[in-house]
C-alpha cells in the first residue's frame, strides 16, 4: 500500500494512457467497419445458362445505388486487343421487327442487378464492330474482360470493376466460358479509379471521332 501511494501519479497516467490506447483501437474498428460498409462493390458474373449463352450479370452490392456510365466488352486476342462499350444495345421489336436501341446506362440500386445479355451476343458484337475472322476466335482461346465504370454516391472520380473470362469456343458448353479469377477485380483504390477514368475518356474520345 506504501508503494501505491508513493507511486500513485504515476500509475494514474499509465492507466490514462492504456484507456486512450483502448479507445483508439476500438476507433479504429469502428472507422474501418465504416468504410468497408461504404466501400462500392460490383460484382460481374454468369447467371441463367452455361458457356457463352449464359448471361453477363451486373450486380451492386454496395450500400447505395451507383449509377452506371459504362459497360465496355474488351477481346483480348493473339492479333490484339478490341474493346467495344456495350451499355447501349439493338433490340428487335415485336410486331415490325425494326432495331430499336435501348440502354443500360443509369441507376443501378443497392442489392439490384441487371444483364447485359449473353457472353456470346458480346462476343458477336465485337467481331463484327472489328471484323474479326470467326475462325481465329475458333482456333485460339481469347480472353473476354468485362469492365464496368460507374459514379457511386458523391465522389468525384469514377468507381470500375473487372472480370477476366477464357472462351474455349470448341469446348463443351460447360466449359466453353471459364472466369480466370474466383472474384471480381474491384478499383476503388485512387491509383485503380485514375486508370478507370482514362478508360472513361477514351470512350468519349471515340465517340466524338
Amino acid at each position: 500500500m506504501e508503494w501505491l501511494n508513493d507511486n500513485a501519479q504515476a500509475i494514474s497516467a499509465v492507466t490514462s494512457i492504456c484507456t486512450l490506447l483502448v479507445w483508439v483501437f476500438y476507433a479504429q474498428l469502428l472507422y474501418n467497419g465504416y468504410v468497408r460498409q461504404r466501400r462500392p462493390r460490383i460484382i460481374v458474373n454468369r447467371g441463367k445458362g452455361v458457356g457463352t449463352n449464359a448471361l453477363c450479370l451486373i450486380s451492386n452490392m454496395s450500400s447505395e445505388a451507383i449509377y452506371i456510365q459504362h459497360l465496355v466488352a474488351v477481346l483480348h486476342t493473339h492479333e490484339g486487343v478490341y474493346e467495344l462499350d456495350v451499355v447501349e444495345y439493338q433490340q428487335q421489336s415485336g410486331d415490325d421487327d425494326e432495331a430499336c436501341y435501348r440502354t443500360h446506362q443509369g441507376p443501378l440500386a443497392s442489392g439490384d442487378y441487371l444483364h447485359i445479355q449473353s457472353f456470346g451476343s458480346i462476343v458477336d458484337q465485337i467481331a463484327q464492330h472489328w471484323q474479326l475472322d470467326q475462325d481465329a476466335l475458333h482456333r485460339h482461346t481469347p480472353e473476354l474482360e468485362i469492365r464496368v465504370i460507374a459514379i457511386y454516391g458523391s465522389e468525384d472520380m469514377p468507381v470500375g470493376a473487372s472480370r477476366r473470362f477464357a472462351l474455349d469456343l470448341n469446348a463443351s458448353p460447360l466449359h466453353q466460358l471459364t472466369p480466370l479469377k474466383v472474384d471480381t477485380e474491384r478499383m476503388n483504390s485512387r491509383k485503380d479509379r485514375k486508370r478507370v477514368l482514362k478508360w472513361a475518356k477514351a470512350i468519349e474520345m471515340h465517340k466524338a471521332q
